[in-house]
């Protein structure tokens, strides 16, 4: 259980939320929404006890699970499998169980004995955990989540971005913690392990926040909605399901509206009156009370809610280049003994429109970061056409420096551009004022999407790779995306889950990872976008 109470929120000078009471109980499932930096990730953030609210107080009782948007683990050597078992403390059991094991089967004497007694203390805490009927839960949540064995044997440091994301999502429900907290939790999901997740947390016994675009996961598992506010830099409540949230929400502003209109025209009369008195001097006190009326009938009136501003994206228009600025042949890759793939060849067309595909796991991440430069391939080369000029968006955000500002950010991506140049693409782009300064670091998952996009934006490139760039946006900024898409006259190389963002590029070709074929996209192909 959570309980917060007068909390208050900062980023920076900037007040994102005030004086918000609330408390997660058993049961309560709960849909935090808000436009792009409302604050909903400082918020799990916070409760999570990540970082301290400016103002107030929150009390946590039981353990608390949360994944953030991007989530990192110290030690990226242990074994994914041993990565979610920690999460009830199984992997170190199991772990030195396996080692008595060694020891009793090749030592003698004395040592074996210890051994023994080792490996039978170890062996009660194992089965006081949960034992084996826990590690078969782990393996279950693991494979829905499209984990299957060969990803759970493997360092989290040969895994991909969305894998190890996966992998700390099955951290966080196999945890059995009392309150879950998290952050765009269908993120680099394949379409079935979004519907599982689904019923995972229709049945869940305890509470959770959930952050979620995915429109049809909130509206099938929350009883609740926490509407953040940026406007009113208010948290607002409704004890409802979402479809019944839609409603009284647009009910409250109807009603704010109609009470600010009959408060503004009683007021405009009251001050109308008061004018006229005021010109004459036995009713200048009066006037000052009509006027102090009027004041007060505004100044108790709830703000009507304004449109929630949205970046206004436009891709670059193109640098000049050859017929086939970009080429690859014959890439392989691999980590330690797992093959990625191998042998794969491909040309990039001046203004081509290219979609990879492939299941998850099947090398799509790897070979946008083989083609950007990021990672070296194993064997066969990259070779740049005349003119080339690379943007390459990051699921990860990793072409962002996280320990310099927005500004310097964009500084680095467009060092020509003088400053007033800068700051007016970052206003586009939604960062004004104290935003401009504020470390990468601790960006939300939406306002490093659009720093990153803003980068882009300035870079002139005429290849784009882009790697999930309608991850973490509300369905306003995605529509933003997907506009730019449509309207870029450069080539694209695009990796998505989106349907909607392949609907928007009208791909001429598909590479079909890990065997690197290549085919004329056709609506055929469609159905592979979700799942893979």
């Amino acid at each position: 259980m959570i309980n917060a109470t007068a909390v208050e929120l900062r980023a920076g000078a900037r007040i994102l939320l005030e004086s918000a009471t609330f408390r997660v109980a058993p049961g309560d499932r709960i849909g935090l929404v808000g436009r792009n930096g409302a604050g909903k990730t400082t918020l799990t953030k916070t409760l999570a006890g990540e970082t301290q609210p400016a103002a107030g107080a929150i009390a946590r009782s039981g353990e608390v699970g949360y994944l953030p948007q991007d989530p990192r683990t110290g030690d990226l050597d242990v074994l994914a499998t041993d990565r979610i078992l920690s999460a009830r403390g199984l992997d170190a059991a199991i772990n030195g169980m396996r080692a008595a094991e060694h020891t009793m089967s090749t030592a003698t004497g004395e040592a074996r004995d210890k051994a023994m007694r080792r490996y039978a203390r170890l062996e009660t805490e194992f089965l006081t955990k949960g034992g084996y009927a826990a590690e078969a839960e782990a393996a279950t949540i693991a494979a829905s989540l499209g984990l299957p064995d060969r990803i759970l044997s493997q360092p989290l440091h040969t895994l991909s971005g969305g894998q190890r994301r996966r992998v700390e999502l099955a951290r966080i429900l196999f945890s059995d913690a009392d309150t879950l907290l998290l952050d765009e939790p269908t993120n680099h999901l394949d379409a079935d392990s979004i519907v599982w997740l689904r019923d995972f947390l229709k049945t869940y016994k305890g509470g959770f926040i959930v952050i979620s675009h995915d429109v049809n996961l909130v509206e099938a598992c929350v009883n609740k909605v926490f509407h953040l506010d940026a406007n009113r830099t208010t948290l607002d409540v409704y004890n409802v399901g979402w479809k019944q949230y839609l409603q009284q929400r647009e009910t409250d502003e109807r009603r704010r509206k109609r009470e600010r209109d009959n408060a503004e025209k009683k007021a405009a009369t009251l001050m109308s009156q008061a004018d006229k008195m005021r010109a004459k001097a036995t009713k200048t006190v009066a006037a000052q009370n009509m006027a102090r009326r009027a004041e007060k009938l505004l100044s108790g009136l709830e703000g009507v809610r304004k449109a929630d501003k949205v970046a206004k994206l436009r891709f670059p228009d193109p640098a000049p280049c050859g017929k086939t600025p970009l080429m690859a042949s014959e890439l392989s890759k691999s980590y330690g003994s797992l093959e990625i793939f191998t042998d794969v060849d491909l040309a990039i067309d001046k203004g081509s429109r290219v979609v990879i595909l492939g299941l998850n796991g099947a090398g799509k991440t790897t070979l946008l970061r083989l083609l950007a430069g990021v990672e070296t391939p194993d064997t066969g080369q990259i070779e740049p056409g005349h003119g080339l000029k690379l943007g390459y968006y990051a699921q990860e955000h990793e072409t962002l420096d996280p320990d310099r500002s927005v500004l310097e950010n964009m500084r680095s991506a467009a060092p020509d551009l003088d400053l007033v140049e800068v700051r007016k693409v970052l206003g586009s782009f939604l960062f004004s004022g104290d935003d401009v300064d504020k470390p990468a670091a601790v960006l939300s998952g939406g306002e490093k999407t659009r720093l990153a996009l803003a980068t882009l934006v300035v870079s002139a490139a005429n290849v784009l790779l882009l790697d999930e760039p309608t991850n973490n946006l509300d369905p306003a900024s995605r529509e933003e995306v997907l506009g730019a898409l449509r309207s870029y006259s450069g080539a694209v190389v695009l990796v998505t889950h989106d349907e909607g963002a392949v609907e928007a590029l009208q791909p001429e070709r598909i590479i079909l990872l890990p065997d690197g074929v290549e085919d004329l996209w056709s609506e055929d192909y469609a159905d592979l976008v979700a799942l893979a």
